[in-house]
């Protein structure tokens, strides 16, 4: 059994930065993907940034350059880094991961306002 956690969202100005992070509890397949997905409301979930299997990282077109995906594997954790934040930016943040059963595990979200 996996769970996550995320934490770090919060209400920032158009141009600010947020750090979120996603606490892990389990076993995680660190050889899947684990990343990061957005919810903004009335739109679909979509993929933010992510760890591929293989272990290089992708982004979302919206936001290279200007947000950073990393992992500490000792500490079970891993961060989205969110710099020069715009208004667009502004969902629900959910962190993802697998566990050895196949199951891909969802954390509950934390909220990103971003005002202009």
């Amino acid at each position: 059994q996996v769970q996550l956690v995320e934490s770090g969202g919060g209400l920032v100005q158009a141009g600010g930065s947020l750090r979120l992070s996603c606490a892990a509890t389990g076993s995680i397949r660190s050889s899947k993907d684990m990343g990061w997905y957005r919810q903004a409301p009335g739109k679909q979930r979509e993929l933010v940034a992510t760890f591929t299997s293989i272990g290089s990282t992708m982004y979302v077109e919206s936001v290279k350059g200007r947000f950073t995906i990393s992992r500490d594997s000792a500490k079970n954790m891993m961060y989205l880094q969110m710099n020069s934040l715009k208004p667009e930016d502004t969902a629900v943040y959910f962190c993802t991961a697998w566990g050895w059963n196949e199951v891909r595990y969802w954390g509950q979200g934390t909220q990103v306002i971003v005002s202009s």
